[in-house]
């Protein structure tokens, strides 16, 4: 991934924060990837590390339409997807049962292995362990929440692509504006 656009992915969220009125930390940590797989714009993620601590995190993350989070899935981690502003498409499967429960907001929904939620503002999906997962935005941006317990990225992330990396190779072809979490 290019630099230049990791700057414009950094300008730009910071751009739909301000219009979703939602104030950062001091000094966040930042992660913007494309997965490894060299098109941001088509599978790519913005995400902001709001807390870290050994019980729990929250994220926030923006997603432009048709913007793909690849499929993953966790061992460990239990997640509450919500949406913040705008609307969110999650994929949801189990490798393992054709059909299953999941929370919905708060409440068990039925569905099936490889179901597509739909989540409006305000709505979230938790996310079990070695539930498989993908989502993207279905407006124009979407402002993602993320609450969960202790994260792990670097051995707690299975993508179902085994081409996917956690974390982009950087081109250096500007100055950065931020250091990524990777980078520090």
């Amino acid at each position: 991934m290019k630099r230049s656009e990791i700057n414009a992915a950094h300008t730009d969220a910071l751009r739909f924060f301000e219009e979703c009125g939602w104030a950062l930390p001091p000094d966040p940590l930042w992660d913007i990837t494309d997965f490894g797989l060299g098109d941001f714009e088509h599978h790519g993620l913005v995400l902001v590390n709001l807390a870290e601590e050994p019980e729990y995190c929250e994220k926030i993350m923006v997603s432009r339409r048709d913007q793909i989070t690849v499929a993953h899935y966790h061992k460990r981690k239990k997640e509450d997807i919500i949406c913040r502003h705008g609307s969110l498409a999650v994929r949801v499967w189990d490798p393992l049962r054709e059909r299953f429960d999941i929370p919905v907001n708060g409440k068990p929904r039925a569905v099936a292995s490889g179901e597509l939620l739909e989540l409006s503002a305000g709505e979230r999906v938790t996310l079990l362990p070695d539930i498989v997962h993908e989502f993207w935005a279905t407006s124009e941006r979407c402002l993602i929440g993320e609450v969960s317990t202790a994260n792990d990225d670097e051995n707690d992330n299975f993508f179902v692509n085994p081409d996917i990396g956690r974390y982009s190779e950087v081109e250096e072809d500007e100055t950065p504006q931020i250091r990524l979490l990777n980078e520090r």
